[in-house]
């Protein structure tokens, strides 16, 4: 398509005034990204971004991700202009409660925003995601006869993102795995908030992106609409098999003399020579100002926009036709097994097993990978100790698109950002592993998939003092704890193999948020005494009796994981009055009806008692004032996993001496 620099250019200006008028209106957001990087807003939504306003999830739009989420304003104007379902009402109440434009992107939110970005460096690591997703979506629904995929992934990063470790993690990835639908483009400004960029950074960029297996354009002027729209035109048809990276060199704040080229110009501070900047910037006294021919401009755009996204509709609907099974698997990314469908292609497991839970998912992950043929593995170069490799698979990589297991190398951050990525695309259910001990690595993205309500599941190993003689370092006695305290992440510590099966198909189930699996090194014995079914639909009600009392009810012993075998046991010695309750899921437990969590945890007794091998803080909503805590609030120590376990009190003795002295 021809470019059309004039209108463009007077799109650019009008889209920097809406940024100034919106972030002056509400007294708060960053104008430097939106004026700096306008023209490269202008080229991407009016001429080389492939995408339907009207349909903003069609399968095979160009995905844009603005990384520098703080810019909002940008995405927030070019969607506007563009005619997504974002009024010139909704751009004026710019962070205004319960608008469409809060001061960051959010998915569910705004229409035309793929990721919830903000944090720097997320919607790198999200926009790998998305390229990876759009390969694997490839390799398996592509025919010779038919292209149904053949999109771009485009992200916008300033200086900031690029610093994060998370980003860096990501474009290692994405550069090793050729992901050559990718493309970065780097808002290089040489500022940020605090100061001059050489302050803080150094690197030769271009020659960093380079050696890690990048194609790398450089812009001297990233303001320059033709140059902008020849590299985009030049990274899309690129041929190299590689992800492409655009150095564009721009002026952060331009638009606005005062700040423009200055760490000033990042935020707000501009914002006070609004209408000597509008007036700059040849705009009319009008704020909100968008003209008539920039109007008709993008309504005529969205026209053939429109007319591409039909032929690409007649494709799809000759491709359903030709591959009816590729159609069904396809439709399948909406299906919705219920845990109880997931539970009756899960075995029992051997009442005589002695397994770790980790291993125990491992035998749950091959049919429940078998039932959900869109759900894919990966693991942070740990699959044999997290044993969460999809049997009947093989591995992702550049011969090899269709695989389901992803080897992320030693990048834990960079891991998760990636399934969230995944996620947002919607097409393959993702799942990840590592020791749990470097959640604290991943931590930030996991935030960001309970915000986003991403079902990304979190295959997380070694979970306790039960690690052993690796010691402390990798001994996670506060980890549990907090991430339970993550609202809308789902923590679940199985006790045992059954309960390990219940977990997965709790979590498999569930569409509105993340969860994560606290699986076990050390093996725990089948809890025999408790029927496999109640231990199975028991985890997803989060809570549930374990062991009922058969006289007067006089205690209360409660747990999770592999700590729960000494509470049963504990109430063996302690009599007939005793019941024992397992609390897999604190989510899913406070969850339930308030009936419900009365019949479990009846406040008529109160002689409670917790064990679990980690911090104690969070028990005391279930013991009460009177109840005690068994656990660990200081770090571990090296021994073999039952030592540390007795030396640090984690034992039946323990409790049956905290239940007699209530």
């Amino acid at each position: 398509m021809k470019l059309h620099p004039e209108i463009l250019a007077q799109a650019s200006a009008q889209a920097r005034g809406l940024a100034i008028d919106a972030v002056h209106k509400c007294s708060s957001g960053h104008l430097g990204l939106p004026l700096g990087a306008a023209e490269i807003g202008a080229v991407l939504y009016g001429h080389a971004l492939v995408h339907n306003p009207d349909e903003p999830r069609w399968l095979n739009r160009d995905r844009f991700v603005l990384s520098a989420g703080h810019g909002s304003m940008f995405l927030y104007s070019w969607l506007h202009l563009s005619g997504y379902d974002l009024s010139l009402e909704e751009v004026k109440n710019f962070r205004v409660l319960h608008s469409k434009t809060p001061g960051h992107p959010e998915f569910h939110e705004t229409p035309g925003v793929e990721c919830t970005t903000g944090p720097l460096g997320q919607g790198i690591g999200n926009g790998v995601g998305l390229a990876l997703s759009g390969k694997m979506a490839e390799a398996r629904f592509n025919t010779a006869e038919h292209v149904l995929f053949d999109h771009h992934v485009i992200v916008l990063a300033g200086d900031g993102c690029m610093q994060e470790g998370v980003a860096m993690e990501a474009v290692a990835f994405a550069g090793h795995q050729g992901l050559d639908n990718l493309i970065l483009i780097y808002d290089s400004n040489d500022v940020t908030l605090d100061a001059m960029a050489d302050k803080t950074q150094g690197e030769n960029t271009a020659a960093r992106f380079k050696s890690i297996g990048w194609d790398v354009q450089t812009l001297a002027d990233g303001h320059d609409l033709a140059a902008i729209a020849k590299a985009v035109a030049k990274a899309k048809k690129a041929k190299t098999g590689k992800p492409q990276l655009i150095i564009a060199k721009t002026i952060i704040g331009k638009g606005i003399p005062e700040v423009q080229g200055t760490s000033k110009g990042h935020g707000e501070g501009g914002a006070k020579f609004a209408d000597a900047a509008r007036a700059g910037l040849g705009l009319p006294a009008e704020h909100f100002y968008v003209s008539p021919e920039v109007r008709e401009y993008f309504a005529g755009h969205k026209k053939r926009l429109k007319r591409a996204y039909a032929k690409w509709r007649k494709t799809y609907e000759a491709w359903r036709t030709a591959n009816p099974d590729k159609a069904a698997l396809l439709d399948s990314r909406n299906d919705r097994l219920s845990a109880t469908d997931l539970l009756a292609k899960i075995p029992a497991f051997a009442a005589d097993a002695k397994l770790a839970t980790r291993a125990a998912g491992k035998d749950v992950l091959q049919p429940v990978a078998a039932a959900l043929p869109l759900l894919i593995s990966g693991s942070a170069d740990l699959h044999g100790s997290t044993l969460n490799y999809i049997a009947a698979d093989k591995d992702f990589e550049k011969t090899n698109r269709s695989g389901r297991n992803l080897r992320y190398g030693i990048r834990e951050h960079g891991m998760a950002a990636i399934n969230n990525g995944v996620a947002y695309d919607g097409i393959f259910r993702t799942s990840c592993a590592t020791f749990l001990v470097f959640a604290d690595y991943s931590r930030p993205s996991m935030r960001i998939a309970a915000l986003s309500k991403l079902p990304v599941l979190y295959i997380y190993t070694h979970d306790s003092i039960g690690v052993g003689e690796d010691g402390p370092t990798h001994q996670p006695v506060e980890t549990v704890t907090g991430l339970r305290v993550i609202p809308n992440l789902d923590v679940i510590r199985p006790a045992d193999p059954e309960e390990t099966a219940g977990a997965f198909a709790a979590a498999l189930e569930r569409q509105d948020g993340p969860t994560l699996l606290s699986l076990t090194r050390q093996a725990v014995p089948m809890l025999n005494g408790i029927p496999v079914q109640t231990r199975r639909e028991g985890v997803l009600k989060g809570g549930y009796i374990a062991v009922k009392e058969s006289t007067d009810l006089t205690h209360i012993l409660i747990s999770a994981g592999s700590e729960l075998q000494w509470a049963i046991a504990a109430a063996q010695q302690l009599g007939t009055g005793v019941r024992v309750v397992s609390i897999p899921s604190f989510l899913r437990f406070d969850a339930q009806s308030k009936e419900y969590r009365e019949s479990v945890l009846p406040t008529s007794c109160r002689k409670r008692v917790a064990i679990e091998a980690g911090v104690t803080g969070l028990w005391s909503k279930y013991v009460g004032l009177d109840g005690k805590v068994i656990g660990i609030d200081r770090f571990g120590l090296s021994a073999p996993g039952n030592t540390a376990m007795k030396e640090l009190g984690i034992t039946t003795e323990a409790v049956v001496a905290a239940a007699k002295s209530l």
